[in-house]
Order: C-alpha cells, then structure tokens, then sequence
C-alpha cells in the first residue's frame, strides 16, 4: 500500500515544487536548475562510488567484510537513481543520500526496524599447503607433433 502512495506522492510534490519554483524564477532557470543539479549529483555519485569502492577492496583485501561500504554503495546507487531523476523532490532526497550523516541515521533505523542487519564475520580464505613431500609442482608446454605419413 505504501507503495503506491509513494508513486502517487512523489510525482505530485515534483510537479508541485516545479510549478511554485517556475512561477518564481521562470521555466527556462527552472529546467536549467534542474539540469545543474543532475550533473552535480552524478559527479559526486561517481567520486562517492569510487572512495567506496576503494574502501571495499581494501577491506575484503586484509579479509574483512566490506559491509558499511555495501550499504553505503546500495545508498549510492539509490541517490543516483534519485539525481537522474527529474525534479527538485527526487534531486534533494538524492543529496540527502550523499551525506554520510544521513546514511547513517538510515543504517540505524533500519536496524532497528529488523529490515538490515550487520554482520562483520567473514571467513579467512583457505590457504592449502601440501605436507606431503611427493607432491612436485611443475609447469608444462604442450607440443603437438605433425602426423607422419607413411
């Protein structure tokens, strides 16, 4: 039920919004505006992922569970999708999304909430080494030989 609340809501308060900042500052400031803040938000959508990014690899290289980053990234993701769309409503939750204060308030709720839990367990990879002294590593190069003919 919610969520057609949400889809009905959200394109009203967008049309809304546009229609109060048109009247004020003009149509073509309006659409302008709203590409500004698309672009502004898909560039530090991108330089959010990429920190992210960084900080998982690093975390799952020392055998840690990247889990803050995973949320952070499906946030991330979230705001995107919120900058590309159209509208001053969708463009201000996407910001709201970028800001780590926020993500963490989010994070907290929905722990609370049962929604999200975090686990930090992640199992050390497997590192085999054979004891048994008849076992030789080699490296080979296959060769293939031209059929004889007699």
């Amino acid at each position: 039920m919610w969520f057609i609340i949400v889809f009905i809501a959200i394109p009203l308060a967008e049309i809304a919004t546009f229609m109060q900042v048109g009247e004020i500052i003009g149509t073509p400031a309006t659409l302008l505006l709203s590409l500004i803040t698309a672009i502004i938000g898909g560039y530090l959508v991108k330089q959010q992922g990429m920190h992210t990014l960084i900080k998982a690899q690093k975390q799952l290289s020392t055998g840690q569970m990247p889990v803050q980053e995973l949320f952070d990234g499906v946030c991330l993701i979230a705001a995107g999708a919120m900058m590309i769309t159209p509208g001053f409503v969708t463009d201000t939750i996407g910001f709201l999304l970028l800001t780590p204060p926020v993500r963490v308030i989010l994070k907290e709720f929905l722990i609370r909430t049962g929604k999200f839990s975090m686990q930090q367990s992640f199992s050390e990879p497997k590192q085999e080494h054979y004891q048994d002294s008849t076992v030789i590593e080699v490296e080979y190069e296959r060769v293939d030989t031209p059929d004889k003919k007699d």
